[in-house]
């Protein structure tokens, strides 16, 4: 029998492994998805910003990122239970509810494991009325045809839950539409609608639609019952529409509002939230210049502000790190 030389064999042996390492990926890397809204809203660009800053270091960290177009909210909070996406854009009153426990979310279960990452821009609660509906304060929206958006978004949940704390029922409405918000702007100037009401970061193309191309006008909402249910709520703020932003929108207007923030799991990897964090909080100017609702953006109140579900452990030891929590700060 003819005996193989020891040369022969480390050679077969060499060939075999460049083979084997020609075969395998270089890098393998992990897919994240983050849910947001309305391709037409301001959680689309958002979610499409932070994974654009995320993808641009790729080759280190060996993750991809994309955003996805949903319903909204509530919507996002059941795909992120149910660990159909790994991070969430949500509002900030519907991450408290959520955490708390509400019946439009899960069923009314708690989401014991919802962790937050950071807070983004301010929504403000908004009500766009046709000129010739005489809608000139919130009670005036009682009798009329509204929209307030599909089912599984905030705006659609935030107005159940507006119309709860003032005893409204639906019957105080003629209609109660549910269009999405890249078509309520057509329907308002189209005469199938008085009056949207939604939830939007400023400026918004939703009100730049609607006020451009009908005769539109953004109602304020001063009144005593909905500052009490402000003050009570300990999920909203008061804050204003700037003037200035719209046709017709010459002064500011009184409203109040949330903030939109990214939340994902108990469960989501110390790494992927590192590196999203660090993405963002590194390349904040670049986040800044992805749309004119972005531009006062600022690392302190992302970390402090608006935050009802406790930090990921991964992004409370960043901001630590960062000096933007104190050590004892949970």
């Amino acid at each position: 029998m003819a005996r193989r030389t020891p040369g022969i064999s480390r050679i077969a042996a060499g060939l075999f492994c460049l083979v084997g390492l020609l075969a395998t990926p270089a890098h393998s890397e992990d897919f994240i998805t983050i849910g947001t809204g309305s391709v037409s809203g301001l959680y689309y660009p958002m979610g499409t910003a932070i994974c654009r800053l995320l993808n641009q270091d790729r080759k280190r960290h060996g993750i991809r990122c994309s955003a996805e177009a949903s319903e909204g909210s509530l919507a996002n909070l059941e795909a992120l239970a149910e660990g159909r996406v790994d991070f969430a854009i949500v509002q900030s009153d519907w991450q408290a509810r959520a955490f708390g426990g509400n019946a439009l979310v899960r069923d009314g279960t708690a989401f014991n494991d919802l962790r937050a990452v950071f807070s983004l821009y301010g929504e403000v609660f908004t009500v766009i009325a046709r000129s010739d509906a005489g809608i000139r304060s919130f009670s005036d929206l009682q009798g009329k045809r509204i929209n307030i958006g599909p089912k599984g978004s905030g705006q659609n949940a935030t107005m159940q839950e507006v119309m709860a704390a003032l005893g409204w029922r639906r019957d105080r409405f003629a209609e109660i539409h549910e269009f999405a918000p890249d078509s309520q702007s057509e329907a308002l100037c189209r005469g199938e609608i008085d009056a949207m009401i939604f939830v939007a970061g400023h400026p918004s193309a939703t009100v730049e639609a609607a006020t451009t191309a009908c005769d539109s006008v953004l109602v304020e909402i001063n009144e005593p019952a909905i500052l009490r249910l402000v003050a009570n709520s300990g999920q909203y703020a008061l804050t204003e529409v700037p003037g200035g932003l719209y046709r017709g929108n010459e002064r500011a207007l009184q409203s109040f509002g949330v903030s939109a923030t990214l939340v994902t799991t108990e469960a989501q990897r110390a790494k992927i939230v590192h590196e999203v964090v660090r993405a963002v909080f590194s390349e904040l100017d670049d986040l800044r210049k992805a749309h004119p609702a972005f531009a006062e953006l600022s690392k302190e109140s992302m970390v402090k502000d608006y935050q009802t579900a406790p930090l990921h452990p991964a992004a409370r030891s960043f901001y630590r790190f960062s000096d933007l929590l104190e050590p004892s700060s949970r």
